[in-house]
């Protein structure tokens, strides 16, 4: 069995169904990539698409579309998506092992 790129966790499952029925009518998912930046060199991108690419993965996983950009999979692969709500903030969180290093933000990492 090949590894899937990325799971989510109920809360991020959860949380990304309540954001796309909230969504533009023509947005057919969520795409989660990688971009240079942060302090530790790299940071997670997710965002609303409104076109599938065909060199995109899609992942289904708890009855959600999640589109993975290919540039991204060597960085994710394996990765958990997990949704964490603290009394003065929100957001997915997401536990890489293909992460050395991360930096004290939070916000980027390294691999």
């Amino acid at each position: 069995m090949t590894k899937q790129i990325i799971s989510l966790s109920e809360n991020a499952a959860k949380r990304i169904k309540e954001i796309m029925s909230k969504a533009e009518k023509n947005s057919v998912g969520v795409r989660v990539g990688v971009k240079t930046g942060g302090c530790a060199g790299m940071s997670y991108v997710l965002e609303y698409t409104k076109q599938i690419n065909p060199s995109d993965e899609v992942i289904e996983d708890k009855g959600v579309k999640l589109f993975i950009d290919p540039g991204a999979i060597m960085y994710l692969l394996g990765t958990e998506m997990d949704y964490k709500k603290e009394q003065f903030s929100s957001s997915f969180v997401f536990k890489n092992p293909n992460e050395t290093e991360r930096c004290g933000c939070g916000e980027s990492f390294k691999v």
